[in-house]
């Protein structure tokens, strides 16, 4: 009896021990599957063309280059004389222009700037009717509209700064008025020649400049624009001939100008991606 009860708890152990790991593997968690994640469509910003259109205002201070004219002729030579400056009004300047936004550094446009107001005071020495030894006192308005090619190269934006530096070249049609030539005594002031009248002349002229400036973003698609330009126009003709004194040219005109205006780029402003808050998954169990 005990041999038989022995046999029988030993079976009972075995089958036990043979059961663990089936019920180990019972007991056993599931894989996990991840769920794929949800990706939220991405909204692209709105196509924001290159193009904009400039407008300017600004003043400019002039500086004149001594100019010559005809006084008489001796033979076949043509005997001149200096006209020098005294003072150059400065004029108000206002223009406007379409451009193109190339790339984050670099751009171009078309201008057209007029000056206006500007007035020419000079001085010629020599020779008059009433002495040997005379000054004159020139006076002579000035206007200028040119029409310049500009290419510029932006800095990179700093929160809503950008510096540039630029050039342009083009033509300037310069325009004087008449010019009022009195002569008097050089000892005495007060000894005048009748005041002579010139006719003014304008003709088109080969100009250049160069610019440096910030502009600073007011909105997505409008910049306002602060700068410095410095321009030269070339030498060309100033008023006529009365007499046998005249056919003046001047020897050409820099400016150094301040501007501030606004640029207005075409298309819509872009849009901010929308990003869609998801949830994490939670886990598939199989």
């Amino acid at each position: 009896m005990k041999t038989a009860a022995k046999y029988l708890l030993g079976g009972i152990a075995l089958a036990m021990t043979g059961a663990a790991p089936a019920m180990a593997a019972d007991i056993m968690e599931p894989p996990v599957i991840e769920a794929p994640m949800y990706q939220a469509p991405e909204v692209m910003p709105a196509a924001v063309s290159g193009w904009y259109l400039r407008g300017d205002v600004g003043y400019a201070w002039h500086k004149f280059k001594t100019g010559e004219y005809g006084i008489a002729a001796a033979g076949p030579v043509l005997l001149t004389n200096s006209i020098s400056e005294t003072s150059f009004r400065g004029s108000y300047t206002i223009g406007g222009g379409v451009g193109y936004q190339v790339n984050h550094y670099l751009r171009g446009d078309l201008t057209l700037d007029y000056w206006g107001n500007g007035e020419f005071t000079g001085y010629t020495t020599g020779s008059c009717g009433v002495a040997a030894a005379c000054t004159s006192t020139d006076i002579a308005k000035f206007t200028a509209l040119t029409l310049m090619a500009n290419a510029y190269v932006d800095f990179g934006t700093y929160g809503r700064f950008t510096p540039y530096v630029g050039g342009g070249i083009g033509g300037s049609h310069v325009h004087w008025g008449t010019l009022a030539n009195t002569a008097c005594e050089t000892g005495n002031p007060t000894n005048c020649d009748p005041t002579v009248w010139h006719g003014g002349a304008y003709d088109w002229r080969f100009a250049y400049a160069i610019m440096a400036g910030v502009s600073v973003d007011v909105t997505c698609n409008m910049a306002a624009d602060f700068g410095y330009k410095y321009q030269r126009i070339t030498s060309g003709e100033m008023f006529g001939i009365v007499g046998n004194t005249g056919y003046g040219h001047d020897g050409g005109i820099s400016s150094h100008q301040v501007k501030a205006g606004l640029r207005y780029k075409f298309g819509g402003c872009p849009q901010p991606t929308q990003v869609v808050y998801q949830p994490e998954p939670l886990p598939v169990y199989k």
